[in-house]
């Protein structure tokens, strides 16, 4: 985990560019900004950051684990956090309070501006923390690195157990308990696993579908590890492959090494995006990438940025990103390639350690 100093660094931040927008406070309540600001890892915490301190707010149930893990004042609230919030603002009598207004809901921004202190202005902001986060220190890419392995491990441990008649949802469950063996809190979200034509299907949940001989498996999996992700997908075959599976699968591959090759400090993510697409479009398969390249991840499995096609967000060492380009067609199949990648000072470095060959399996 991040040192308590860490923490206190990254309100510090936060505080100076409060100072220039004027803003008397500042009010936390998304969890992984919570946790980025404070070390939180509870289900119910909110900070309120001022100029001169931050106060952390939490209930009964974590009195302890605030105590622990938090650098900052603890308040212990009984009932709903916010008016205890708002309680401090009124005593401080701010008159700037700014709020997450992505994050918040509507009946949490009725009551603040409700219970404002008189002639207050409630400033909605986007993606302050958000946008701090992009760029991870060297702790937290230690952490995502560690992440990255461990999945690896996972999926070859899954894989090396799969056998005639299994499930799609076997094999989910599989990859999902050896990321808990490996000492993961669990899967970073929910485990994709599709075969045969289901595999047109980006997002497929895993069902009850045998995996059958001469068809495709995708495995989109992420295991999170001391609260950060891991992403990969790759592409495994049930029989010999024919033509058509390999041509694309070529084509995925290449537009996607074309991809980790345009990512640099400096580069936009739309120039990342547009690398993959100029590839795909050149094997004909312009219309089949439905998706983005890839996006950011750290406590969230999506985080900014987004490389996307209109997305300026310039790239920056430290950044860690995930490079998966795909092609789907209906009734054929889809075939996509994600690794997780870190920014580097002249490049970047590609941290899954897992082969982006196809993996055949013996039927």
């Amino acid at each position: 985990m991040p040192s308590s100093n860490q923490f206190s660094q990254r309100r510090s931040v936060i505080q100076r560019r409060m100072a220039t927008a004027k803003l008397d406070a500042l009010l936390i309540s998304f969890g992984a900004n919570v946790r980025y600001l404070t070390g939180f890892t509870g289900s119910n915490g909110m900070v309120l950051v001022r100029s001169d301190r931050a106060v952390f707010f939490t209930d009964p149930r974590y009195q302890i684990q605030a105590a622990r893990e938090v650098d900052c004042r603890v308040q212990v609230c009984g009932g709903p956090l916010l008016p205890h919030a708002v309680s401090m603002i009124q005593r401080a009598k701010c008159r700037r309070v700014g709020f997450e207004k992505s994050r918040m809901s509507f009946e949490g921004y009725q009551y603040l501006k409700e219970h404002m202190p008189m002639r207050a202005s409630l400033e909605p902001l986007a993606l302050w923390v958000e946008e701090q986060r992009m760029v991870k220190s060297s702790q937290e890419i230690a952490l995502i690195r560690s992440s990255v392995e461990l999945n690896s491990l996972a999926f070859e441990q899954g894989v090396a157990r799969i056998r005639e008649g299994m499930r799609e949802s076997d094999l989910a469950a599989e990859l999902d308990y050896r990321m808990r063996r490996g000492g993961a809190e669990g899967p970073a979200f929910e485990t994709i696993v599709a075969s045969g034509t289901r595999t047109a299907l980006p997002h497929a949940r895993p069902t009850s579908k045998v995996l059958g001989p001469n068809g495709l498996v995708l495995v989109d999996m992420g295991a999170l590890l001391a609260g950060y992700a891991s992403d990969m997908t790759r592409m495994l075959f049930l029989g010999r492959p024919p033509a058509r599976v390999r041509k694309a699968y070529g084509a995925v591959l290449e537009a996607q090494l074309a991809a980790i090759d345009a990512v640099r400090p400096g580069a936009t993510a739309a120039a990342v995006d547009g690398a993959a697409r100029r590839v795909l479009a050149a094997y004909g398969l312009a219309s089949a990438f439905v998706h983005s390249t890839g996006h950011g991840l750290g406590l969230e499995i999506h985080e900014p940025p987004r490389l996307g096609k209109k997305d300026k967000t310039v790239l920056r060492e430290g950044m860690a990103i995930t490079i998966e380009p795909g092609v789907y067609a209906e009734g054929f199949g889809g075939i996509r390639i994600e690794d997780t990648v870190v920014v580097t000072k002249n490049g970047c470095e590609v941290l899954t350690p897992t082969s982006k060959a196809l993996r055949t399996l013996p039927r």
